[in-house]
């Protein structure tokens, strides 16, 4: 018997959901939508499906709402944001930087419509996930979906007491024990029927909430970094480790 081929991230589309307004970024958002919001020289949106692109993922689908005018003016004029430009006389030339492009099929606004597997995340968190690793966890458990489980950034410094009184402060890091949805989720095609037809509602509100229940939501468990943008700290934060040189999701992916 013929062995079925094996699911490549290439096959897979990548869904990010970028309509979302940044009401606690609304120094940045006023313009723009919040995954365009930049960290370093480029939009975290780019920085987000760069990381993808890393370990075989070439076609994504980003969901426009709030602002989508900005995300398209972007991706339509990329060689103005991302390329080198070299001026000679009255000529302008431009040098397309490959390493930001990367050979990505970008679609704004609708989603594939043949593949049987898709991914999903939210425009606006970074991390060093081993992307392969989850989708091998995701085919072998063959439930309808897989959520990245992560650690959330503690907001604050803590302290252990003892009975006596005293104590041991621990400056604020992460919450070691709590798990979240960290996004970069990966679903079977039949999620797409248990959506309502029509109606404005929340991925976190009843769709995962009935997986859940009803045994086809997996998570898989990531213990490194991952860092949302739900503030103007937490940009800051973003911007000075992308800006130190050393931000985990610029790293190469794994080898296979």
């Amino acid at each position: 018997m013929a062995r079925s081929k094996r699911i490549q991230p290439a096959d897979i589309p990548v869904v990010i959901l970028a309509g979302g307004r940044g009401a606690r970024l609304m120094e940045e958002t006023v313009s723009i939508p919040k995954p365009m919001t930049l960290i370093g020289n480029k939009p975290i949106l780019l920085h987000i499906m760069q990381y993808y692109r890393s370990f075989g993922f070439r076609q994504f689908f980003v969901l426009l709402g709030y602002k989508g005018h900005a995300i398209k003016e972007y991706f339509l004029n990329i060689h103005k944001y991302v390329a080198d430009v070299r001026i000679k006389g009255a000529q302008m030339s431009y040098e397309y930087d490959s390493a930001t492009l990367m050979d990505m099929d970008i679609n704004l606004v609708e989603t594939g419509e043949h593949s049987l597997t898709f991914c999903l995340t939210y425009g606006d968190g970074l991390s060093d996930i081993d992307l392969k690793a989850e989708l091998d966890f995701h085919l072998r458990h063959g439930r309808l979906c897989t959520m990245a489980a992560v650690h959330p950034p503690a907001r604050f410094g803590v302290l252990k007491l003892a009975r006596t009184g005293r104590a041991l402060f621990e400056e604020k890091g992460r919450a070691r024990h709590d798990y979240i949805n960290g996004g970069f989720m990966i679903f079977r095609r039949e999620f797409l029927r248990r959506l309502p037809a029509s109606g404005n509602y929340s991925l976190e509100g009843e769709p995962l909430t009935r997986l859940g229940g009803d045994g086809q939501l997996y998570c898989y468990r990531h213990e490194g970094y991952w860092q949302c943008m739900d503030t103007m700290r937490d940009r800051e934060t973003l911007e000075e480790t992308y800006l130190s040189g050393q931000a985990p999701w610029t790293r190469p992916a794994p080898s296979s």
